[in-house]
């Protein structure tokens, strides 16, 4: 059986929700389920995709990105260009103007000054923000009246829309975070687990990396929404039960990242009780190779830039790993129609993927990782291990609970060990694993392992903020409260100057050639290795109407038009 895409789109969805919808809180309780539970309610604090999506449920960015990938209006009436004036000729600053009326959860007006703050909580000194690359190049963000916010910005930007757009760049409210800046930013618990929001839901209890609950927003600013009074996001679990949940027991409405092996969610849908949503935007599942060395032994200086890694620095080395890989087997028994092999980092839109690292990754090619490794001196010792400088080839290889990547870890494994590469394995819990605690040993920020395996992706269809994640200086750390998103902890000149020159550049065609250069760097580099082009996956009751999956934001971007199919 085959999975469908039921992609939908925003105005049918949005007409089915108003039909639907007759009062607030008519249609009782929604039950979701992300088995990687819930850590934190914001996203300046967890680059986790699960704590983003729950969060998204409060807070709200100015504009986030439509299934189409489409920039929509969120906070205000429309998105600033430079046609209807709110982008200035020189592309030097966006003016936003907030819709009127709008209220916090709590019954206090939304102002520009709460925008204003937002910018000074993430960009604070020692604050440890997960989403600073989403404020690259802002110089200035003022208020020039009580509802209008002006962002200016040191270079041209002809893709102003990195601030305050999409599910990872949120607008908190300043009365709440106030005492909240810079290194107090973590101990703010009560501001970082219930924040008051302009979201369909507020949170009634929060229990961390277990249950949230929701009850609707009474300040919302449309009054016929959400249909539903509470909402409950249940953690724990692992994918295959999350699927069942929904798909066969009917115990839950919508389960999120139903990554199983596709024979047996198609077994499971057959069973009629719900649907399973895919959507393919930008999420890629890849190795990132540290280049730091996690030695225990180096105490406070482990995975940090003091103490490169000891071997895996070497292109031959990470590319010998990277050829010794097959990734057509990893999509065929992990993913189906829900996946395709990649050699990069940025997937899509297909106008900005690049082709040129095809020819040598995308095939298997153990001998060809084996003469890498050999001219590169590496050679075989006794045990069946190579060796070199009395070093060993032996890695950690560490990702989180899920039965699709424990099954791809122990294929890689066999690859590896095939050419000479000692492998031991690890998992930990996705909710640890993908928390953003910096008090953890185990998150994939702190990344005290040799290499580790996840998927990601960017908002929208222009992967600028994104990229500009593996710049130089945006290392975890124990400075940033090990919130850095460069967590391989690569530096490269030529991609930071492709990345100066891609904030500059307007023209799709001439951004497109500066991205895929950019994506070519990572591509080549001893940091990263691609293996599949994700489409989310992810499970409805055929009781919950209003879905629109959404690959291009947070999934949960409508919750205010879903209701209870009669």
């Amino acid at each position: 059986m085959k999975l469908r895409n039921v992609l939908m789109g925003a105005a049918a969805s949005a007409l089915c929700a108003s039909a639907a919808l007759a009062e607030r809180g008519s249609d009782g309780q929604v039950n979701i389920l992300y088995w990687q539970a819930v850590s934190i309610m914001t996203p300046y604090l967890s680059s986790g995709t699960k704590d983003i999506q729950a969060a998204s449920l409060v807070i709200e960015p100015l504009a986030r990105y439509n299934e189409k990938g489409e920039i929509v209006p969120y906070l205000v009436d429309a998105v600033p260009t430079v046609e209807n004036g709110g982008v200035s000729q020189d592309l030097l600053t966006i003016t936003w103007k907030l819709k009127d009326g709008l209220l916090w959860s709590d019954g206090s007006p939304v102002t520009a000054d709460d925008v204003v703050f937002t910018w000074q909580y993430c960009t604070a000194p020692d604050g440890g923000c997960a989403q600073i690359s989403n404020f690259s190049d802002v110089t200035k963000v003022e208020a020039v009246d009580p509802q209008t916010v002006k962002v200016t910005f040191g270079v041209a930007k002809p893709f102003p829309y990195g601030p305050f757009v999409g599910s990872n760049s949120p607008i908190l409210q300043k009365k709440q975070f106030a005492d909240c800046l810079g290194a107090k930013a973590p101990t703010c618990t009560e501001a970082n687990t219930r924040p008051v929001g302009t979201g369909p839901f507020t949170v009634t209890d929060f229990k961390a990396n277990d249950v949230v609950t929701l009850a609707a927003n009474p300040n919302f600013r449309d009054p016929a929404k959400p249909a539903f009074a509470t909402l409950v996001l249940k953690g724990g679990g692992d994918a295959a039960s999350a699927a069942r949940s929904v798909l066969e027991t009917g115990e839950f409405d919508y389960a999120w990242n139903t990554q199983v092996e596709p024979e047996i969610l198609a077994q499971m849908a057959a069973a009629g009780k719900g649907q399973v949503l895919s959507a393919f935007g930008s999420l890629v599942e890849r190795l990132q190779i540290n280049q730091t060395d996690p030695d225990p032994a180096l105490g406070a200086e482990r995975a940090t830039l003091a103490h490169p890694h000891p071997f895996l620095t070497d292109p031959n080395v990470v590319r010998a790993l990277s050829l010794a890989i097959d990734r057509e087997v990893l999509v065929e028994t992990g993913y189906g129609e829900a996946g395709k092999p990649t050699c990069n980092i940025v997937p899509a839109p297909e106008m900005n993927a690049s082709t040129n690292n095809d020819s040598w990754c995308m095939k298997q090619d153990i001998e060809g990782a084996k003469k890498l490794l050999d001219d590169a001196g590496w050679t075989v010792g006794s045990d069946g291990v190579r060796e070199k400088d009395g070093k060993k080839l032996s890695v950690l290889y560490q990702a989180s609970t899920n039965s699709v990547r424990q099954a791809a870890q122990a294929l890689i494994k066999q690859w590896w060990e095939e050419i000479g590469v000692a492998t031991e394995l690890r998992n930990i819990d996705g909710g640890v694993y993908f928390g953003g605690d910096p008090g953890s040993p185990d998150t994939i920020q702190k990344f005290y392992a040799d290499i580790e395996m996840f998927a990601n992706e960017f908002d929208g269809t222009d992967p600028e903020k994104y990229l500009n994640e593996w710049v130089c200086g945006a290392e975890p750390n124990a400075a940033n409260q090990w919130q850095g998103p460069n967590y391989s902890r690569w530096c490269n000149k030529d991609f930071d100057a492709a990345m100066a020159e891609l904030g500059k550049t307007a023209g799709a065609k001439e951004r497109a050639a500066i991205i895929i250069r950019a994506n070519d760097l990572i591509a080549a580099s001893p940091s990263f290795i691609g293996l599949v082009h994700r489409g989310r996956l992810s499970a409805k009751s055929n009781t919950l109407g209003g879905i629109a999956m959404n690959a291009w934001d947070s999934e949960l971007w409508n919750a205010a038009d879903w209701y209870r199919e009669k």
